[in-house]
Formats: structure tokens, sequence, C-alpha cells
């Protein structure tokens, strides 16, 4: 049980705010620990986020996720911010203090490495060379958490190399960009793959990359999360790789807001899964 005089409220904003499944996770964790508290689904225009955001804490929320397109704008909101969010100049989670303020964090890198640890038994960020396609806001915050875990060497593609440069100069100079066309190059060896992109998906580009200097050796990872398989983790799959869909990395990136807004540290397991697919 949390310690707050009245029922803690916290919930997910966002525009459009329907499709989120954060609910559904937070809803599970709560009836699962017994604990008193909502979750709740948050539409607010972006015209309409300062305001909302001022309010919540009146109303007896004790924090927030937020989601597209209020990230940066919480980021710039915010009384304080933690390293993370502020490499990332985003945030994804707040936290509501009577003393402090709003606090801001991003929890997406802590989503995609915790995934990863779960999935695949012994993940070694040290393993070789990881090669990450795309290079929009998912991209940043993956890159900046795979560096943080200790991976030797980390290459980028994205299909305009000027947008990849600019991230690379931005947050991570270490970082090789390579033209998409050098993509046989980008995965020879690579211990790990991670596709940032919309390739493959529905609305997307095609899935259009050759992944064939990728095998057994490989982990792929795809950051959207989908109910089967995404085009690109199938053919990784087909090249014998070991593939992690981003349903998990969802699931995990929750963990530190529900810890800090409802006093238990939850876990991801199976129940979990099946409660938020199957509704």
């Amino acid at each position: 049980m949390t310690e707050h005089q009245t029922i803690p409220l916290a919930g997910v904003i966002g525009w459009p705010i329907a499709h989120s499944l954060s609910p559904r996770v937070h809803g599970h964790w709560l009836a699962r620990y017994g604990i008193a508290g909502h979750y709740v689904p948050l539409g607010v225009t972006e015209a309409d986020f300062g305001v909302a955001l001022a309010a919540l804490p009146k109303l007896g929320f004790v924090g927030a996720n937020v989601t597209m397109p209020h990230k940066e704008r919480a980021f710039a909101l915010a009384d304080s911010r933690s390293e993370m969010a502020t490499r990332l100049g985003a945030a994804n989670t707040l936290v509501f203090d009577p003393s402090q303020g709003i606090m801001a964090d991003n929890t997406d890198g802590f989503g995609f490495i915790e995934n990863l640890r779960e999935k695949v038994n012994g993940w070694d960020a040290g393993a070789g060379p990881v090669t990450v396609l795309g290079a929009g806001g998912a991209a940043r915050a993956v890159i900046v958490a795979l560096i943080e875990a200790g991976v030797p060497e980390l290459r980028l593609l994205n299909r305009t190399k000027a947008r990849a440069e600019a991230l690379r100069d931005e947050i991570a100079p270490t970082v090789s960009v390579l033209d998409w066309g050098e993509a046989e190059n980008a995965l020879a060896g690579a211990a790990l793959v991670v596709n940032a992109t919309s390739m493959g998906m529905e609305g997307g580009p095609d899935m259009a990359l050759n992944l064939h200097e990728i095998g057994p050796d490989t982990v792929a990872t795809d950051i959207v999360y989908a109910r089967g398989e995404t085009p690109f983790l199938t053919a990784a799959k087909g090249r014998g790789a070991k593939i992690v869909d981003g349903f998990g990395m969802l699931l995990h990136q929750a963990r530190p807001g529900f810890e800090r807004w409802f006093g238990h540290a939850p876990e991801v397991d199976e129940n979990l899964r099946r409660a938020v697919l199957e509704c």
C-alpha cells in the first residue's frame, strides 16, 4: 500500500491517447498488488498541455507518463530533470513532488536495455558492435542507453544520412555514421541490430534492407511493439538470429514510474503480457 493520504492518481498524457496500452499495464499492476490507486488516459492537445500539466498535482495526481506529442514540452516545463532526460531533451515519466515540483525523467532507454536482458540470457553489451537503423526520437534513447551500457562500437544508418550525422553530433560523437547503401558493412559482425525505423510497418517504407550479413550470433530487436512479428524480425529470424520484439520495452519502461507513484516495484512477466495483449 502507498503512504498517500488520498487515493493516488496517475495517467498517461498524449494526443491522441485511446490507442495507449499504458492504462492496461498499470491497471494490471494495481490490481495484482492490491494497491488503492488509479491510472487513466488523459487526452490533451498541444494547446492545452501547459494548463493541464499544472492542474494535475492539484487534482490528486502523483505523476504521469507522457507520450507523443508532448515529451519535449514536458521536459521544458519540468522543475527538475534527470540526467537521462537532459541528455535526450525529452521526458516520458513525471513525478509530482509537493516540495520539488514537477520532476522529469526518461525511461525509454531503461526499458530497451531491460527488455534485452530479460529476453536474451546473459546478454552482454560488450559482446560486439551494435548497428542501429533509424535516427528519430526512439533511436536517440536507444543509442544513449547502449553507450551507457558499454557497447564497444556503435554504427548508425538512416535513409537520410545528414539526419544521422546531426544525431551523432548532438549526443554521441563516437558513433560511426554509414550510408544506407553501406548496410552490408554496417551489419557485418554485429552482435546486436536494432530497428528504430518504421520499415516494413503499415504505412511505412518497405522492408527493403538485405539482412544476409547477420546470423545465429546476432540479436535482432525492433522497438515497435506489435501483436505479431514485424517484417524486420521475421527476416532476421530467417537468417537464424535471436529476435526480441519491442513489446517488452513498453512494459519495462513503465516500471520506474509505477514504483515512484505507488510505492511498489512491479514485475514484468507472462501474466502481465497476457493481460495487456488479450484485453
